[in-house]
């Protein structure tokens, strides 16, 4: 059942309820304050209270709290590209000295010509393309510490501050009340495992073995007498679409309770959720905001949302957040 049904069978009993104890989030200080008083925020405030509460008819216990987010555009900004695509440009850039044929040779060309709209003509192929050749043949130390200091100087073209600046406020104060409620929260993005584990605990609270993530393969090797692992050219789990459900199955091994994303790689994982016994929750982020950050839908490249995603989400009840109604605040350093 989701919340969305729960509350509009209930809500004539809630109101017929006079006197009756507030919720526990009622009765506190607004756990979610960058959010407007909306249906979305409702329902997830309902939906908590609801599985929280010892003795309802709901209750989930705590290991079974687990909540999975989309990382790019559901967390932080994924326009006008994918945060990692622009951490990988650089990198061609970084080592093309050293493959001279990249001039003439796509998606490199494209790459180094900073010609992203061409370059997003080669889709997932390309990505994986520039990806294995320039993370490939390093350790994962060299790799994760390469990750960090690029994080530290890169900006965001629009907005000139440090990607790790370019949070939702909304969706860490959503992840900081769940957690403050018993859930195990997760990351399950398409972006790369490694990658994401460089950031995700300074920037939402989630540590690197609570991420699942697209990955490449390792190998185990002595280097100077010094066991490393190396990262090899070969994928090794996509972690989109129908990835993500196989993704949370192989990694966390228990099925969500609670999930949000925002694009058609999200659907699955939101399917998979909503086939949980019991109370369920499930979430997208709808990017209509071009003033504060970006408005974008079915023809976008980067975080599709196609009109038959959202007539899916109406149909089955998953709440949608419009970022330009739902949201007091986008980022934490932007006035209201």
């Amino acid at each position: 059942m989701t919340i969305r049904l729960w509350r509009n069978l209930l809500v004539a009993a809630v109101l017929g309820l006079c006197g009756a104890a507030s919720p526990v989030w009622a009765q506190s200080a607004d756990p979610l304050p960058s959010w407007n008083d909306s249906a979305v925020k409702t329902d997830i405030l309902d939906f908590v209270a609801r599985v929280t509460t010892d003795g309802s008819p709901d209750y989930v216990p705590p290991q079974d709290r687990i909540a999975t987010f989309d990382n790019d555009g559901t967390l932080w900004v994924e326009q006008p590209l994918y945060t990692q695509f622009v951490f990988v440009i650089d990198r061609v850039k970084a080592v093309s000295n050293q493959h001279p044929e990249w001039k003439t040779k796509e998606p490199f060309k494209s790459a180094l010509d900073g010609n992203t709209a061409k370059l997003l003509t080669y889709g997932e192929k390309g990505a994986i393309a520039l990806i294995t050749a320039t993370h490939s043949g390093m350790t994962t130390v060299e790799f994760n510490d390469t990750v960090n200091a690029w994080l530290k100087t890169a900006k965001h073209p629009r907005f000139k501050r440090p990607y790790t600046d370019l949070t939702y406020k909304p969706m860490i104060e959503l992840l900081e009340y769940l957690r403050a409620n018993g859930f195990m929260t997760f990351i399950v993005s398409g972006g790369g495992i490694e990658f994401m584990r460089a950031y995700t605990e300074q920037c939402y609270g989630i540590p690197p073995w609570h991420v699942v993530g697209s990955a490449g393969k390792t190998e185990f090797r002595m280097w100077d007498a010094s066991p490393t692992l190396v990262k090899l050219p070969d994928l090794l789990f996509f972690d989109d679409g129908p990835g993500k459900a196989e993704g949370i199955n192989h990694y966390i091994g228990r099925q969500p309770i609670f999930a949000f994303g925002n694009s058609i790689g999200d659907k699955e994982m939101l399917e998979w959720t909503a086939n949980c016994q019991g109370l369920c929750f499930m979430g997208l982020v709808h990017h209509d905001d071009a003033v504060r950050e970006y408005a974008y839908g079915p023809d976008s490249d980067v975080g599709r949302f196609p009109v038959a995603l959202m007539e899916h989400a109406e149909a089955v009840g998953w709440d949608v957040v419009s970022m330009k109604n739902d949201w007091k605040e986008i980022f934490s350093w932007a006035k209201p």
